[in-house]
């Protein structure tokens, strides 16, 4: 008997895991829409966001970084590169070596992106939950931030 409430117990883990996986899926595509880059690739986010917290780099660097090959980071880039969203200049160590490093243009978009989905989700909250429902959101983020927690 104690095996097969083992068994229900595990199983509603696994559902409960699999519905914050498909919510927290959907939760960051309406994210993204609301900041207004949902016209970038996940790979050219990717390669913003990187560059926004370990700042400029090279080609070399990010690809290593991503995990893929100089050539097809070259292409990400030189798309990053037509939209005005990072600019090149020449790394002070090494002159032959470019530095990689965000515009004034895409780090005031991530700026306003921010602002936006910010602004979403605290009108989204204060619309549709009640003062207890914000209470047990409250208590809920604290429970999934113990989740990543290492």
């Amino acid at each position: 008997m104690g095996d097969r409430a083992s068994i229900s117990k595990a199983e509603q883990v696994s559902a409960l895991a699999a519905e914050l996986r498909a919510i927290f899926g959907k939760l960051k595509r309406k994210l993204r829409e609301q900041g207004g880059r949902s016209d970038l690739k996940p790979s050219q986010v990717s390669i913003l966001l990187r560059l926004e917290k370990e700042g400029p780099a090279t080609v070399s660097s990010l690809a290593r970084a991503e995990g893929m090959r100089p050539q097809s980071m070259s292409t990400i880039i030189t798309s990053l590169l037509e939209a005005g969203l990072v600019k090149g200049s020449p790394d002070p160590n090494d002159g032959r070596q470019t530095l990689i490093s965000l515009s004034r243009k895409c780090e005031k978009l991530l700026k306003e992106g921010r602002a936006a989905t910010q602004d979403w989700l605290t009108t989204a909250i204060q619309k549709k939950l009640s003062s207890q429902e914000q209470e047990k959101l409250a208590a809920a983020v604290k429970l999934l931030t113990q989740l990543i927690e290492d």
